[in-house]
């Protein structure tokens, strides 16, 4: 007799994953060589030339400020509601629901973005590679459906797959970078004043801030994984360091391999064709890793729809868990695996991506504009509240640890502040295209937190059970005294 396929437990299954484990779940959703290839560029042309690998080093600065306060809260909370469990935590109830109402759409957006990227691109793949021309959403719907199956299998299977992505994806980028600096060397020109005030710096950070998407999520897999108030906090800063080398040493290499000087000029005229890293991957180590960086793009971009499908399922199962979204999202399957919110997660983006293909629409020109840079303003929004609301949790309780819980999240929120000011006012920079439906989207924010604060006095008044459980649901064990009373 088998066993059943769900149950009603409302609980991730525990103990599943160590820090590398958590560590190659995000670093998987930040997709390095997606970065290297497509934001890198952007950053390059569009932001401050070759003083963008400053710009890099910035934004890792910023968020590892922003981290020591992460840490702090981690130790104290384990849930699998991440900015949501946070900004309750901190700001109240009501924004707690505003958030977990951004942070939904934000990765649900995500996903159906990612249909279109990853089919995109596998479908170019494919061709060049066969001669084979497949429709970008077939393509997409593969990546999909493999990508749900995975996550469906456990949290410790994505895990191992991302975590074989991951490594393929950093062995290429290195092996590039090691060519770069034998052949040509490294510039020291990057750190020169002049390069780094040249351009835009603003939109330099903004984009490089977008390349760090994905380190957030530690906290979400804290139900899952071992000894958490321990493992999330060394999982976050192994996270943001990692990636920032990541960055920094690719960029470096790329703005070294074209020219400090000539580097935003060369990234500009290269930006219709969007292929500056590709050209240089030739050029420095041939056409047959050219093919093989070809084949790890579509990898990348599964890992990172991959991980984003299980980051959107958990949010999607904590507000069903809290009752704020139907309780059958809630319902795991004997693994511990919510695979109603995953079904529900994928569904969405099958169908949204469906309707642009259905319409006869471009994926890189319309889905991926909308989707994908209306999911990224989300998540930059929620980091900044997310670090407001740290601040103001400790200085609530009158923590003492001044330096790790008011001065370092502080600066952070500060830095994070000023990255989501220019995501605003560079919107169309952000999600690359400057159509009017695509310019409007941050106003679906202001939107969000209306429903909000709309559905938070509905619930308050009318189901208060349910309101208090927007908080009572978070705590998953009790706060670490030693950490919470360590000077």
């Amino acid at each position: 007799m088998t066993a059943p396929e769900q149950n009603t437990s409302g609980h991730l299954a525990p103990n599943q994953l160590g820090v590398p484990g958590v560590v190659f779940l995000v670093l998987a959703a930040v997709a390095p060589l997606t970065v290297a290839i497509v934001v890198a560029a952007l950053a390059i042309a569009l932001g401050n030339g070759g003083g963008v690998v400053v710009a890099f080093v910035l934004v890792a600065i910023t968020l590892l400020l922003f981290a020591v306060g992460y840490a702090q809260m981690s130790r104290e909370l384990a849930n699998a509601s991440g900015f949501y469990a946070f900004i309750v935590k901190g700001l109240g109830k009501t924004a707690g629901l505003i958030a977990g109402f951004i942070a939904t759409l934000g990765y649900n957006f995500f996903v159906a973005g990612a249909v279109g990227t990853a089919g995109f691109f596998t479908s170019i793949v494919i061709a060049q590679i066969t001669g084979l021309d497949i429709h970008w959403y077939l393509a997409g719907v593969v990546v999909m459906v493999i990508a749900f199956l995975l996550a469906r299998g456990g949290i410790e299977l994505s895990a191992v797959v991302l975590g074989i992505a991951l490594v393929l994806e950093v062995l290429i980028l290195l092996v590039f970078s090691v060519s770069v600096l034998v052949q040509t060397g490294f510039s020291l020109e990057v750190f020169s004043t002049d390069v780094i005030l040249s351009g835009s710096l603003g939109v330099g950070l903004l984009l490089a801030a977008t390349a760090f998407l994905g380190f957030e999520a530690t906290s979400l897999f804290s139900e899952e994984a071992k000894d958490p108030h321990r493992t999330i906090p060394r999982a976050t800063y192994a996270a943001i360091v990692i990636v920032g080398l990541i960055h920094a040493i690719t960029v470096w290499a790329i703005v070294s391999a074209v020219g400090v000087q000539n580097a935003q000029e060369t990234a500009l005229a290269s930006l219709e064709t969007g292929d500056l890293v590709l050209v240089l991957v030739d050029q420095y180590l041939g056409p047959f890793m050219l093919i093989a960086v070809l084949i790890l793009l579509v990898v990348s971009l599964f890992a990172a729809q991959l991980a984003f499908h299980n980051v959107a399922s958990r949010y999607l199962f904590s507000l069903g868990r809290a009752g704020v979204l139907p309780a059958s999202l809630s319902r795991t399957r004997e693994n511990g695996v919510p695979q109603n919110a995953l079904m529900v997660n994928a569904g969405f983006a099958l169908v949204v991506a469906g309707l642009f293909a259905l319409f006869g629409l471009d994926a890189i020109t319309t889905l991926v504009p909308v989707m994908i840079g209306f999911g990224t303003l989300c998540i930059l929004v929620l980091q900044m509240a997310a670090a407001l609301a740290v601040v103001v949790y400790f200085r609530r309780r009158g923590d003492a640890r001044w330096g790790k819980t008011f001065v370092a999240p502080g600066l952070g929120f500060l830095g994070l502040l000023g990255i989501c000011t220019m995501a605003v006012l560079n919107f169309s920079v952000l999600a690359g295209s400057e159509a009017w439906y695509v310019t409007i989207l941050p106003w679906l924010l202001a939107l969000a937190v209306v429903a909000g604060v709309v559905y938070g006095a509905y619930l308050r008044k009318n189901r208060p059970e349910v309101y208090g459980r927007l908080e009572s649901d978070l705590e998953r064990f009790d706060p670490d005294p030693v950490s919470t009373t360590r000077h």
